[in-house]
């Protein structure tokens, strides 16, 4: 994937797979409260971190039709492998036939904090299964190896948020990378000034 104008072919086919079982490809499509594919701006940022995992492990906690994987797959190295897990058999069934043909990248049935820390430590980590508690977001950071990056979507903007908003004055995710030792963050909004993610890097 060189143009970043251009969607590559199995993002599209990603899209065709959520389609298919009736996965949310935005948060505005019924059914987003069991989750939706990452945004084309997540999944754009997603590949520029992919590609430079030169020889690199890549994880992703919440696989989903296969959106984020297929954006990060498209990207990355031809030395690099990208594991992903999913709860549902469903979604998990559906995108390793997605994935099946290409053989850097695997995914796992089950619950992505028991099958994913096997293969850690981890260059890069596209947290995508609901993460709420510090406790579990420390672990979660604990399988990166020093220098990985880890990425949190399903941000809104401060500036995007209605002024009696709660999450001006605290935000869970925000909360948890700001108490995460040694890890340096920051916040990146999307081009549509509407959502945001955060990144952080493992000192």
């Amino acid at each position: 994937m060189s143009d970043g104008s251009l969607t590559p072919a199995l993002v599209e086919q990603a899209f065709g797979t959520a389609r298919r079982i009736g996965f949310p490809l935005t948060p505005d499509d019924p059914g987003h409260g069991r989750g939706s594919a990452c945004l084309a701006g997540v999944g754009r940022f997603l590949a520029v971190l992919a590609a430079g995992c030169v020889d690199g492990r890549i994880a992703e906690f919440g696989t989903g039709a296969g959106v984020g994987t297929a954006w990060m797959a498209s990207a990355m190295p031809a030395d690099s492998t990208l594991v992903t897990a999913e709860i549902d058999p469903v979604r998990a069934a559906a995108a390793a036939e997605l994935l099946a043909a290409d053989t850097r990248v695997r995914v796992l049935a089950g619950d992505a904090f028991c099958v994913l820390e096997p293969y850690a430590p981890f260059d890069l980590i596209f947290a995508d299964s609901g993460v709420r508690d510090d406790s579990a977001f420390k672990a979660v950071v604990g399988m990166l190896r020093p220098g990985g990056r880890i990425v949190m979507d399903d941000v809104t903007p401060v500036a995007a948020l209605p002024v009696d908003s709660p999450l001006r004055v605290s935000d869970v995710k925000r909360a948890m990378f700001a108490a995460a030792v040694g890890l340096t963050w920051t916040e990146v909004v999307l081009p549509d000034l509407e959502n945001s993610l955060l990144v952080g890097t493992r000192g």
